[in-house]
């Protein structure tokens, strides 16, 4: 196993592995208390050299592995890759390109939504995973050989996987099918999280105008601060205590001491100087100015059996073409399809269209049907 814990020896396993077509990567990082996940551990893995790279070693400056995420030669392969890219991307500006994420793959290639690593493995590969170590504190130094073995094994298996992965899209012609996937997976806004916007992955239940102007102010101060600490949202300030005080609209410390979780003592600190400020800029917003959430078209009476049938077919073509289902269309896809026939989504368009969406019109103007024939849904053309 190697373990590389000094630059000169990152920028000398890199040298080896810089010419290859591909090298596959994995992150293992800690976040429970931190905003920005904490990278722990970088594994990387060329044609014939693997190694665990420490980026919590002494001195150790991770420039060589950064310029290789960067280099524009080198295809970088990664699994579920969403929040290794967040890392890479909190500490370089940067998102690692060209970019194959297996488990996006795997999606046009019959393997179901969202496969897990274990799984895509042991379906393409004779290697078995030890996941006994996937939740071990990986801040903890030193590492254990079992820890490394583990880290390791995210890496080296995935070379033979990605291979065959490839292999079955060029078969099917399928390789572009990934495309949209992998730009939203290439775009920076993916990563960013703008305070302005923290109010929307919050869950309420009113949409009065004046409480989401001041949900939206509290919830962007206490996303600003736990970027400026660096410490989880729910340590700053947690959610039930956002919608209270977006409720009631608290104008002194006294009233905001009121707050459930928060407490006479943060009210009169600085954190209460601050959260009233923030009220007090909602409260000033003019009516006309107030956030309001997007509309949400009722859809027609009578569309939901449409919606069902179209549901069916969805899962009848996905089912037959090996390809998940929810890289074809979504819940929202088929209400649109079954309200409009020229409904603005990716289900209608491209690839989608040819698989799924000009089915499910035909379907909707009668010149298909759904039969079953033993145990099978299939379609029925009709005559019109």
């Amino acid at each position: 196993m190697t373990l590389i814990t000094t630059t000169d020896d990152l920028a000398a396993f890199i040298d080896r592995i810089r010419d290859a077509e591909y090298v596959t990567v994995d992150t293992e990082f800690m976040r429970e208390k931190t905003y920005y996940p904490q990278l722990c551990l970088v594994q990387v893995a060329g044609p014939n050299d693997a190694a665990a790279i420490d980026p919590l070693a002494p001195g150790i400056d991770l420039q060589p592995l950064f310029a290789l995420m960067d280099d524009p030669k080198v295809l970088k392969v990664f699994h579920a890759a969403r929040q290794d890219l967040e890392i890479f991307y909190h500490l370089t500006g940067k998102i690692p390109t060209p970019l194959f994420d297996t488990q996006v793959a795997a999606m046009v290639c019959g393997f179901g939504d969202s496969v897990g690593y274990e799984t895509l493995i042991t379906k393409l590969t004779p290697a078995r995973i030890d996941k006994s170590s996937r939740f071990t504190d990986w801040s903890q130094r030193p590492l254990t050989d079992r820890q490394l073995t583990y880290a390791l094994s995210d890496v080296t298996h995935l070379r033979p996987a990605y291979e065959k992965i490839r292999a079955k899209l060029a078969r099917t012609g399928r390789a572009e099918w990934l495309t949209d996937e992998m730009a939203i997976l290439t775009e920076p806004a993916t990563y960013r999280t703008e305070p302005e916007d923290a109010w929307k992955r919050l869950k309420v239940r009113t949409e009065k105008p004046r409480f989401l102007a001041i949900l939206k102010e509290v919830a962007a101060w206490r996303e600003r601060e736990a970027q400026r600490k660096d410490l989880p949202r729910n340590r700053v300030l947690r959610d039930e205590a956002l919608v209270e005080i977006a409720a009631h609209a608290p104008t002194n410390a006294d009233d905001l001491g009121r707050t459930r979780g928060l407490g006479s003592g943060m009210a009169q600190g600085r954190y209460g100087t601050e959260i009233l400020a923030a009220v007090q800029t909602a409260l000033a917003i003019p009516d006309a100015n107030l956030p309001r959430p997007d509309p949400r078209p009722e859809p027609p009476p009578g569309i939901a059996p449409i919606v069902e049938l179209l549901r069916v077919l969805l899962k009848m073509v996905c089912d037959d073409n090996e390809v998940a289902s929810r890289l074809v269309a979504n819940s929202a896809d088929l209400e649109a399809i079954a309200g409009n026939d020229d409904a603005d989504v990716m289900a209608l368009k491209g690839w989608r269209r040819d698989l799924f969406g000009e089915a499910a019109l035909k379907l909707k103007r009668g010149k298909l049907a759904l039969a079953i024939t033993g145990k099978k849904v299939k379609l029925v053309e009709l005559e019109k």
